[in-house]
């Protein structure tokens, strides 16, 4: 066996070493869920990927909302990249919630939506999306009514 392919054994050996883990932890084998902050409506489930959302960093979490969940008219201070992992995100752009003018993204679709840009979303069947951003996480209610709502759970 020439040194070459001892080299590239041990070489691949240490990949698949480093990559058995992040597999397990991408198929949410070591995920904790608990509820969403209270900024979210009632019934939203959250786990944290990767860094801390309440630091000026790169973050990732996990968000689980039920069927017909709303999340109403809102806007963050940073990009807000999202990928559904399952379920059906209806994703709209605007002030209020208006389902025609939604577009559905099924488990696999990802969508940016960008710093202070109004949008709201809708669950249709259980639905889990992946958010990544730069933290510190904030959420703004366009309608101040709505952050009230959320506030008093």
């Amino acid at each position: 066996m020439s040194s070459f392919t001892t080299r590239h054994r041990l070489v691949l050996a240490a990949l698949v070493a480093l990559a058995v883990p992040a597999a397990a932890h991408a198929q949410g084998a070591a995920l904790t869920w608990g509820p969403a902050p209270a900024v979210f409506p009632p019934g939203a489930k959250m786990a944290i990927l990767q860094g801390d959302p309440s630091q000026t960093a790169l973050f990732t979490v996990r968000l689980d909302f039920p069927d017909g969940y709303r999340l109403p008219a809102h806007f963050h201070p940073t990009d807000e990249h999202v990928t559904v992992i399952s379920g059906t995100f209806l994703v709209g752009m605007g002030d209020s919630i208006d389902l025609s003018k939604t577009v559905a993204l099924p488990a696999g679709a990802f969508i940016t939506a960008g710093a202070n840009q109004h949008h709201f979303a809708v669950a249709r069947g259980r639905t889990i999306v992946q958010v990544h951003a730069m933290g510190p996480f904030a959420l703004t209610y366009v309608n101040p009514k709505d952050a009230a709502r959320t506030s008093s759970r």
